[in-house]
């Protein structure tokens, strides 16, 4: 795999895009199934088992929880936004994007050389 050299800026975004990612996904474990309220529901009973599917009352999200959801996206959206118009696209070719593209998604798992 070709060594690329990344800016800092973008090395920078592409290690807050995944930190506010994990954050996101860590965040919303706890919310509720449904955004607004909604009933709960039972499934049939599953052929051959004993098992049934279903999901409990949703009392939907509280404001703070449906702002913070909204705060967690747009930072997701500004943050990928810059890592994919970044100026340094531009510099490689356009075969080796994608390769590109990989690489910085791992090039925080690298240590740095002096």
């Amino acid at each position: 795999m070709p060594k690329y050299d990344f800016p800092d800026d973008l090395r920078a975004a592409q290690v807050a895009l995944l930190e506010t990612r994990a954050a996101y996904e860590q965040y919303a474990k706890d919310l509720p199934w449904s955004v607004e309220p909604m009933p709960g529901w039972e499934g049939d009973k599953q052929l051959h088992s004993d098992y049934r599917s279903g999901k409990a009352d949703s009392p939907g999200y509280t404001e703070e929880q449906a702002t913070e959801v909204r705060r967690f996206r747009a930072r997701l959206l500004e943050l990928s936004t810059t890592v994919s118009t970044h100026p340094f696209w531009d510099s490689v070719d356009a075969g080796d994007r994608v390769e590109a593209r990989m690489a910085l998604k791992h090039a925080h798992e690298q240590p740095d050389e002096a």
